[in-house]
């Protein structure tokens, strides 16, 4: 696998768990805007490996919205449902390099082992794994694959809008999972290998992911594969202060008027751009784009 970094590639990269909300127009406008501005491509990609999550239609609901939007892909959509294979190669290339293992461990094993060391549960409620089956299952059975951290150091990276970033992968983190108890296949593993196929070379997406970044470069490292350019957006937040989410309550776009709702997604991202024509909105919100962007 390679990524041809030649020309800019986007993309966007929804989860069909139900139509887009606020948030997510503004994830994707940013995103089409930065390809735009760059005289690149701009694709779609359906991220629906955690079928149980995904809602029946949804996924033919978001590409209707986007086209409401004027926000076209410059190609044909692809589902990660139908990309197994690629998956597969990827984690037998890992499992051959001896950077990847099987664990046996649940959730609880997690806990207690975190509680035996004295460890507070942090990053967002989430189980820091401290690498309980690296030596080995002690004859347990295998429920998932993990990617190994070890000696990852601090994994540093400069986010076009958040700057200087870095983490301590292994100590913040621990080794992270590539395959499910479940059999299905992981977020980070799917969309490193999707990218990588689509020669993407730009990831534009809300700033709630960029603590999957550091997941996402070493695993990129062991894969040989180049990383692309990465930038997180504002996110819309609900009457909480959290993050507008679809478990948060956010509501479905209302696309009867789809300029207001382009208008709204562009005063998150702090665009100046006036028409009441949509294309000529769309055209106007790219000049403004460049100008608080500068090309990569």
């Amino acid at each position: 696998m390679s990524s041809d970094r030649s020309c800019y590639v986007g993309r966007f990269a929804p989860s069909p768990t139900g139509p887009l909300h606020a948030g997510s127009l503004v994830a994707a406008l940013a995103s089409w805007l930065d390809a735009r501005a760059h005289g690149g491509r701009w694709l779609v990609r359906i991220e629906d490996v955690d079928g149980p999550r995904c809602v029946a239609g949804a996924d033919h609901l978001i590409l209707q919205q986007l086209a409401a939007c004027g926000l076209l892909p410059d190609g044909e959509p692809v589902w990660q449902s139908q990309r197994c294979a690629p998956y597969e190669q990827a984690l037998e290339q890992l499992q051959a390099a001896g950077l990847a293992y099987g664990c046996a461990c649940t959730r609880a094993d997690i806990a207690r082992a975190q509680e035996a060391a004295g460890q507070v549960q942090q990053r967002h409620g989430e189980l820091v794994y401290p690498g309980t089956c690296r030596a080995g299952l002690n004859g347990r059975p295998a429920r998932a694959w993990r990617l190994s951290t070890e000696n990852s150091g601090r994994i540093e990276w400069t986010d076009r809008r958040l700057g200087a970033q870095t983490q301590d992968l292994e100590r913040e983190v621990g080794d992270f999972v590539l395959k499910r108890a479940d059999g299905l296949w992981a977020y980070q593993l799917a969309v490193v290998v999707d990218d990588a196929l689509q020669g993407v070379t730009d990831v534009v997406r809300g700033e709630d992911l960029a603590d999957n970044t550091p997941r996402q470069l070493w695993l990129q490292r062991q894969l040989g594969l180049a990383a692309p350019r990465y930038l997180h957006t504002p996110l819309v937040l609900g009457a909480n202060g959290e993050k507008l989410s679809k478990q948060n309550g956010a509501l479905a776009l209302d696309l009867s008027d789809p300029l207001a709702a382009l208008r709204q997604a562009g005063n998150t991202l702090g665009l100046q751009a006036e028409s009441t024509s949509l294309p000529d909105w769309l055209a106007k919100a790219v000049q403004a784009w460049r100008g608080m962007m500068p090309a990569c």
